[in-house]
């Protein structure tokens, strides 16, 4: 798996919700079809008089969530920035091109007056498949994105009691001085974190 599989990944699932946060710091999701890919950058259209718009012009940050049928979660996270002026006729005519029904929706030249379109360059793509055993999970980037460290790891304080790997429920814990969680297959349910004597469990992040 890398960044442009799972960006494929994203074009086949189709419709994707994308998560932002309102001026009251409240989350707003909603889903979003009219989509174009490139290999590292995803653009989107939206209408300029929507709340969407307006917090993404604000703050910019949004995550973008798709699930597919083989139980597999992509999420991307990033800033969100307007394409630059004289580019956006050229990615709304792209972006209806590919999406036809949008030609109803924003007949003529309605689509230039009222819509906007919208690039991720630099982003954080998070993969999480439940559909495997034991289940796996990476992280990518693409542009200048990074990778947010989550989940658990055993430090040297671990006194090889074995209570962590009874307790795993993927069985993704290695024996050793000190146990280690194979990050991979790890579901960061946290069990390990409960039951540790020692205390030899610390939270990533």
């Amino acid at each position: 798996m890398d960044a442009k599989t799972c960006l494929q990944k994203l074009q086949f699932v189709g419709v994707l919700a994308f998560a932002t946060v309102d001026e009251f710091g409240n989350p707003q999701i909603r889903n979003i079809s009219a989509i174009h890919y490139e290999p590292e950058t995803m653009y989107f259209f939206t209408a300029k008089g929507k709340a969407f718009c307006k917090e993404l012009l604000t703050d910019g940050r949004v995550q973008v969530l798709g699930y597919t049928k083989y139980k597999e979660m992509i999420r991307l996270s990033a800033r969100a920035k307007p394409v630059k002026e004289d580019e956006q006729e050229h990615w709304i005519n792209t972006i209806f091109d590919e999406q036809p029904y949008l030609y109803n929706v924003y007949p003529g030249d309605t689509r230039k007056l009222a819509g906007i379109v919208f690039q991720i360059t630099d982003a954080e793509i998070e993969y999480f498949n439940l559909g495997v055993k034991p289940i796996f999970r990476e992280s990518y980037t693409i542009g200048n994105g990074r990778i947010s460290f989550r989940g658990y790891e055993i430090t040297e304080s671990c006194i090889g009691c074995g209570r962590c790997l009874k307790s795993c429920p993927q069985r993704c814990i290695e024996s050793g001085n000190p146990y280690c969680i194979q990050q991979e297959h790890c579901l960061h349910c946290g069990n390990c974190y409960e039951v540790c004597p020692a205390n030899a469990i610390e939270k990533r992040g």
